[in-house]
């Protein structure tokens, strides 16, 4: 008997959102290099960005693997740099070192296991430790088009600290502020809009709405808040909160662990045919640490993300030298 998929679960597929390339397009071309690209997945992620126009495309990898997923894909990639590694390690390491030495601006997972990728891109011999923590944000939109919904920490962060949602909030701003935003509104999640003292995240979003208030200009802060409060204008009216300047208008979410920014994200990409584009900050250059589920339309957007953020961090870093 054949059971049938769940009613919940939408069949609409996911679209890059054309706002998001056009942003992109506007930027310098970032050289993403791609730690073991021989596969069919990263190949046609490379393949479909460097056709958008939204990057310049290197590769780390076994040569033969690499040039039969490009000949698969009828790619001519002979005009962009091979480099020749063995294993998924080295591949790691070399992609991961090549940005430490100012050689490309973009670090792309391919066909290596995350815990290896993040393991050789934080190796001190690659040179790209900031001191800063690292965070993983996820942008959300819907294929009828809307503004996007900011999700961190859903990915790498597991059980963070009141410091490291500090750093995620920071990097928050910073990113819709690449984005265009520089006047975004911050929720910060947990199950209740009360800060009761039963239920500690709902505590520490009431610490993190009243640290961020003193820290940032011209940015709007509300926590502790449900899910409900901070995508439903009605659910907050009915509950009280017709005045609070993010409830039923949120442009980001800080989540307390890494469970609920989890299945967060995953809920508007199953449940509403969300395409989540995510990316990496805290290192030297934007991290994008693809997963094999994603699809083609949110491997585009990482990649059109992280080539933004990477303008935006050199931008900053022209000005601080």
């Amino acid at each position: 008997m054949t059971q049938k998929p769940t009613p919940f679960l939408s069949l609409r597929k996911p679209v890059c959102p054309p706002e998001l390339l056009q942003l992109a397009r506007m930027r310098p071309k970032p050289r993403v290099i791609i730690a073991r690209a021989g596969g069919n997945l990263p190949m046609q992620a490379a393949k479909e960005a460097t056709e958008a126009g939204i990057m310049l495309p290197m590769f780390t990898g076994e040569r033969d693997d690499i040039l039969r997923a490009a000949d698969t894909l009828e790619w001519d990639i002979a005009d962009y740099p091979l480099l020749e590694t063995k294993g998924e390690e080295e591949a790691g390491l070399i992609a991961a070192s090549a940005c430490g030495a100012g050689d490309a601006d973009v670090l792309m997972k391919g066909q290596i296991p995350s815990d290896l990728f993040l393991k050789t891109a934080l190796n001190r011999s690659a040179g790209l430790r900031s001191g800063n923590r690292l965070v993983h944000i996820f942008h959300i939109t819907h294929p009828d088009g809307g503004k996007p919904l900011l999700v961190s920490d859903a990915a790498v962060n597991v059980s963070p600290d009141i410091q490291t949602r500090r750093a995620c909030t920071t990097a928050v701003i910073d990113l819709l502020a690449a984005l265009g935003n520089n006047n975004p509104k911050i929720a910060f999640l947990s199950a209740s809009e009360k800060p009761l003292p039963s239920m500690p995240s709902a505590v520490e979003a009431r610490e993190l709405q009243i640290w961020a208030q003193q820290q940032f200009e011209h940015v709007a802060f509300s926590g502790p808040l449900a899910l409900d409060l901070i995508l439903s204008r009605e659910s907050a009216a009915i509950k009280g909160l017709h005045n609070d300047p993010v409830a039923g208008d949120a442009d980001a979410i800080i989540v307390p662990d890494i469970v609920s920014g989890n299945a967060v994200f995953k809920s508007l990409v199953y449940l509403s045919g969300g395409c989540a584009g995510g990316l990496i900050t805290g290192a030297r250059v934007p991290l994008l640490l693809t997963s094999r589920s994603d699809p083609p339309a949110a491997r585009l957007a990482s990649i059109a993300l992280a080539g933004i953020a990477r303008a935006a961090l050199a931008e900053k870093q022209a000005r601080d030298d």
